[in-house]
């Protein structure tokens, strides 16, 4: 008898995974439309002020879905750039890294944005616009 070897996933699937799982973690707190919300309008924020200083702005407020967007960004972002033990998260990162890093980075950040974005619109969370 012949096994197969395990189904690779890509790596868009392996970000829509952990999107999804990220999603439905948030869905019934009390929070989780502001944080849809505030997914929703990253990635245009990242365009437009740099992934540098939305981070920033993330990590200045006090408020939980705010933590929790940035926790989630850090858990995935920072393995793939093979940088999972860094002081002060993604944004301690983003910091002390090459500009190349820091590119790599912002992309990174920005593909898996579009899978937290997309299940939160598929969650009916935070506001359309």
């Amino acid at each position: 008898m012949t096994t197969q070897p395990p189904m690779q996933q890509t790596t868009q699937q392996e970000r829509a995974k952990a999107a999804w799982d990220a999603v439905n973690g948030v869905a019934g707190k009390s929070y989780a439309k502001d944080y849809g919300s505030l997914v929703r309008g990253l990635p245009s924020q990242i365009q437009r002020d740099g992934l540098g200083p939305t981070l920033a702005f993330l990590a200045a407020k006090d408020k939980d879905h705010h933590r929790e967007v940035l926790n989630h960004l850090a858990k995935w972002v920072l393995p793939k750039l093979g940088a999972q033990q860094v002081r002060d998260g993604l944004l301690g990162y983003v910091l002390t890294c090459s500009s190349d890093e820091y590119r790599r980075a912002a992309s990174e950040t920005q593909a898996y944005l579009a899978w937290l974005k997309r299940f939160v619109e598929a969650k009916n969370l935070g506001e359309a616009g």
